[in-house]
């Protein structure tokens, strides 16, 4: 078989697998700003190989969550696990299309270069929180209301509440600009912002894992480019710009 041969067979097979035909589709998504970093990189590489368009929406879990059950019109979402199952039951989403994608955790970061503080331990972890002049989160996202509800169960609520700034967006952004001194989110939130650093995930004791999923619209009208959209995030390759993106495979 000669090369150009071999290189049409592998074309085909790509295209069967992902769903290229004549009638390539452009596919809404509704997609949790976890996976933001990731799906930026990976959408190009679906559309070479499928054919189909993305068009992709970002938001914090709550927001989107809220918007698909007042009726937004969409062809798939990723959100986190319960949310996709908590509109599976609502008939919003396609049961058949449910797919495991990833899960993440849940770091703590600052300023690009500035002093990275101790938190390798729960106690470390509430000693930073005291020393630092701001605390910067997303409020609506899943490591928000985890945060929330972690820093009561820790006895540190009061100590830090004046000193806690809601981030709009990103809070490794809100970090980046010098708006807040310690920002929490997901670690994949936190990776793509060149002015911020990295200090870690939280102690494994309070570390909170977030699972993501993804499913069809129930009333899409492109069933199959979203189904070969959740297939290929599942590959190998795939999993492999994920994991560079702070993901972990779904377990």
């Amino acid at each position: 078989m000669t090369r150009t041969m071999t290189a049409a067979t592998t074309g085909f097979a790509v295209m069967l697998a992902f769903g290229m035909s004549a009638n390539a589709a452009e596919i809404k998504v509704l997609s949790s700003n976890a996976l933001k970093s990731a799906l930026e990189e990976i959408a190009p590489q679906f559309e070479k190989a499928s054919g189909h368009k993305l068009m992709l929406v970002w938001g914090a879990a709550v927001p989107l969550r809220a918007q698909i059950e007042k009726g937004e019109i969409f062809d798939a979402t990723i959100l986190n696990t319960p949310g996709i199952d908590a509109l599976v039951s609502q008939g919003k989403l396609d049961s058949a299309t449910r797919t495991p994608l990833v899960r993440s955790s849940i770091g703590v970061a600052v300023r690009k270069g500035a002093p990275k503080p101790d938190i390798s331990t729960t106690e470390a972890f509430k000693t930073a929180l005291r020393k630092a002049k701001s605390i910067a989160y997303v409020e609506q996202g899943a490591s928000g209301i985890y945060l929330k509800e972690l820093f009561v169960r820790l006895g540190i609520a009061d100590e830090i509440k004046s000193k806690i700034k809601l981030a709009p967006t990103a809070a490794a952004e809100f970090v980046a600009k010098g708006e807040a001194e310690i920002g929490m989110t997901q670690i994949s939130e936190i990776l793509p912002f060149a002015g911020a650093d990295l200090v870690g995930p939280l102690p494994a004791d309070i570390q909170l894992y977030t699972s993501f999923a993804g499913a069809n619209s129930a009333a899409t009208k492109q069933p199959d480019a979203g189904k070969a959209f959740f297939t290929f995030l599942v590959t190998p390759d795939t999993a492999k710009v994920m994991k560079a993106k702070g993901l972990e495979p779904a377990s």
